[in-house]
């Protein structure tokens, strides 16, 4: 590569700390605070770019990489997920796609089991009562809940985030299984006692407690459908941290008000921003806006690793957290 600095747009604005190294490294424009940019926007910026950092809002297709500018080399995402690029479509066009995985794996996991336990304990319902000032003091049978120990936590997606999901819930107690591509190696498998199922019906079925942990892909469009999730206990609950898209959201909203399910906690969406209103209706879901990696630690720390995938690949070298597309 050239030694001048290279064109960068971001379309987002990042930690202030983040924006001031980029600034130092490279020609570095940054979109505004209000909101994404538009299809247009994104369009302009990928003919004007040679490497664009863009996020999970800003959806880039076939179409408008076929339109992108000569320039245009690296796509260094900011964020973990890659489902809204068509990694395919840009390596075709030369164009090399990036993102930064590991970085979210805590924080992420951390919600999942505060979803986990705001569903189990009922915490959302005791707020509302408190917030309304309807409280008229303790009782034996107010708010029960259920308790993690000794309960069947189903993992979907056994990766680095279904990995520190097991660690945690082992240290509440839970008996920890999974379905996954391929079987862990035993020496990740055996520290979380971790049983493997190779059919997801069978831990469906097994779980007092699913939690989605998987990428979205064509092949994970739906995994958690009508079907399957009839199988899950009455008493069962489903937390998503990872990909709306993962279940059928309409299903899952109708067997909640049902009773066939006992509870969900939401923290991505079918539809994006589009919450299925009726879902917004149950005391038994709690519904978070996508904050599972909300940390001010963790959005410098994704900062970081684009920057180094950007300084690597202005360096000559490929970038370290290149993605394929036969890895999706």
């Amino acid at each position: 590569m050239s030694r001048e600095r290279l064109s960068v747009v971001v379309t987002r604005r990042l930690p202030e700390i983040v924006e001031s190294r980029m600034s130092e490294l490279f020609d570095a424009r940054f979109g505004g605070a209000e909101g994404p940019l538009d299809r247009e926007g994104l369009a302009h910026a990928m003919q004007a770019a040679d490497i664009l950092v863009p996020t999970l809002t800003d959806r880039i297709d076939a179409a408008l990489l076929a339109g992108s500018g000569a320039r245009l080399k690296l796509i260094a995402n900011y964020g973990a997920g890659v489902d809204h690029i068509d990694v395919g479509a840009a390596r075709a066009r030369g164009v090399l796609v990036s993102n930064t995985p590991g970085v979210l794996t805590d924080d992420t996991a951390d919600m999942g089991i505060a979803l986990m336990l705001a569903v189990l304990r009922r915490m959302t319902e005791g707020m509302a009562k408190m917030q309304a000032g309807e409280w008229a003091g303790w009782a034996p049978d107010a708010l029960l809940g259920t308790r993690l120990r000794g309960k069947t936590l189903g993992i979907l997606g056994m990766g680095r985030i279904g990995q520190a999901m097991a660690r945690r819930a082992r240290a509440f107690g839970m008996e920890i299984h999974y379905h996954n591509r391929r079987r862990l190696h035993p020496g990740l498998e055996h520290p979380l006692a971790a049983t493997f199922h190779e059919r997801l019906d069978a831990m469906v079925q097994a779980a007092d407690v699913i939690s989605v942990n998987c990428p979205h892909t064509p092949s994970t469009f739906h995994l958690l459908n009508a079907r399957r999730l009839k199988l899950m206990k009455p008493t069962a609950i489903v937390v998503n941290t990872s990909r709306g898209e993962v279940i059928d959201e309409n299903a899952l909203t109708r067997m909640l008000r049902t009773g066939e399910l006992a509870g969900a906690g939401l923290d991505v969406y079918e539809r994006g921003q589009g919450v299925n209103p009726r879902l917004r209706e149950l005391p038994n879901v709690v519904l978070l806006p996508h904050m599972g990696s909300a940390t001010h630690e963790a959005r410098i720390e994704m900062g970081e690793k684009v920057i180094l995938n950007m300084q690597t690949f202005a360096d000559g070298h490929r970038p370290p957290d290149l993605v394929l597309p036969h890895m999706l």
